[in-house]
């Protein structure tokens, strides 16, 4: 089945809520070989002026991927994700994610074209705290692999 070019410009409902906590922090900046104290150490952090760890910028697309899952999930999409290889990715950081932020996400699909008979996704991912503040903007292209 192709992509589904329809989709592009869908906004999916607001996936969440993904409560952060100091664990999933520690072990990302360790799974990733961070040696900054501040993703680790409560008080490193607290020095810095966080209320608790603060992840590594990269922490925010574990969060997009779920979001995302709406999307790739979706057999109406066309996605099949045997054959999917990353393309690239993007953060902007409006302000830094920390252990205790409680985060929604809103999953946007910018593009889905064809291109040289494989599938091109551009995803946008918009983290928001529980007041609706802006987090953290992910931008996503993921390759589908044609068959050929």
């Amino acid at each position: 089945m192709p992509l589904n070019t329809d989709f592009a410009g869908r906004e999916y409902p607001p996936a969440g809520p993904f409560p952060i906590t100091r664990q999933e922090v520690v072990d990302f900046a360790g799974a990733i070989g961070s040696t900054v104290e501040a993703h680790r150490d409560p008080q490193a952090a607290q020095t810095l002026g966080y209320a608790d760890v603060v992840a590594p910028p990269t922490f925010a697309v574990r969060l997009a991927q779920r979001c995302e899952a709406q999307l790739v999930q979706d057999p109406e999409a066309g996605i099949d994700f045997s054959r999917v290889v990353h393309g690239e990715e993007g953060f902007t950081h409006h302000r830094p994610i920390v252990a205790g932020d409680v985060l929604t996400g809103v999953l946007h699909v910018d593009r889905m074209r064809e291109a040289g008979g494989h599938g091109m996704v551009s995803t946008r991912v918009e983290l928001s705290d529980e007041g609706g503040r802006p987090v953290t903007t992910v931008n996503s292209t993921i390759v589908v692999r044609g068959e050929g």
